[in-house]
């Protein structure tokens, strides 16, 4: 409410806005100061199941290029209690259905399983992206959508260099797909689209910051490890990156104050402990080229345990 003089009262007096009607009001004779005004503020609400979620929200959501119309078209659904039959034939001309209903599901699969992974909205995009163009390439029918979606987000992953295992990718699905299926659908999307024929191999230190953090380990021994992951380029070790790290991980853990047992490492990579064992066994003898120098010395180097 403010005071604005009143022709009526010959005083100011105080007005009151009504929202509904857009009309401007004395509050003490009735007086319409301005009427049907336009309210040019923004509106502040949602239609979605407004009790469930109290956070204010524009109306609608933001446009997405990949849909038709960007996203930004309006359905118009049955009334409560059904319709008359003179109005019956106006209701379904209105109410088609929506062209993209089949990937505004898939992008929110995917956005439940980047949300889980906790990866940022760059990769969670280019990964619809990908999906929209396998959609529009017909590749989409007849597969395991859900494998695929996985698959195009492990794509996206490994195309902004932020990568995921096999593992960790299918850890958040429903739980009703194999990381074979996976496997697969990436396949189907290096044949029908450019992704994943120019990846550049897994780099082993894509995973150990990640793999440290999940043990909790020192800033020191982080930096040790990653030095010593890089330095296994200049050595012939034939295993894969995730197995790299994970090895590498548990060779520097053992040179410090924070020993981790094999165990421990295997539940913070998701590679069993065998095979960081075998791993371990390759990385070994390499040990004097790898560890760096500022970290440990060769009499540490001498009390590292032979595999």
């Amino acid at each position: 409410m403010e005071d604005t003089f009143c022709s009526d009262c010959k005083r100011n007096t105080a007005v009151v806005f009504d929202h509904s009607a857009g009309d401007t009001i004395c509050s003490e004779c009735g007086l319409v100061f301005e009427a049907h005004s336009i309210d040019e503020t923004s509106e502040w609400r949602t239609f979605a199941n407004e009790t469930a979620d109290t956070d204010p929200h524009r109306v609608g959501e933001k446009s997405n290029h990949l849909l038709t119309n960007s996203g930004l078209t309006t359905m118009i659904s049955m009334p409560n209690g059904g319709a008359n039959r003179s109005s019956t034939g106006r209701f379904r001309n209105i109410n088609t259905p929506d062209p993209d209903r089949g990937l505004i599901e898939a992008f929110k699969v995917i956005g439940v399983m980047a949300d889980r992974l906790g990866l940022v909205s760059t990769i969670k995009d280019l990964a619809n992206e990908i999906y929209k163009k396998m959609d529009d390439a017909k590749a989409t029918r007849g597969r395991n959508k859900e494998a695929l979606m996985a698959a195009c987000l492990h794509t996206a992953c490994n195309k902004l260099e932020k990568s995921r295992t096999m593992k960790e990718i299918n850890s958040v699905t429903s739980g009703g797909v194999t990381r074979k299926e996976i496997g697969r659908a990436k396949l189907e999307i290096s044949k029908h689209l450019e992704y994943s024929i120019d990846e550049k191999p897994t780099d082993p230190a894509e995973f150990v910051r990640r793999f440290c953090s999940n043990l909790g380990l020192s800033i020191k021994v982080v930096k040790a490890a990653e030095e010593a992951v890089k330095n296994t380029a200049e050595c012939d070790i034939r295993r894969i990156p995730i197995t790299v790290a994970a090895s590498i991980i548990y060779m520097i853990t053992q040179l410090s104050d924070e020993k981790k047992q094999i165990r421990e490492v295997a539940l913070a990579t998701g590679v069993a402990p065998g095979t960081i064992k075998i791993s371990y066994k390759d990385i070994y003898p390499h040990a004097a080229k790898l560890v760096p120098a500022w970290y440990a010395n060769e009499e540490d180097l001498k009390k590292l345990s032979s595999p």
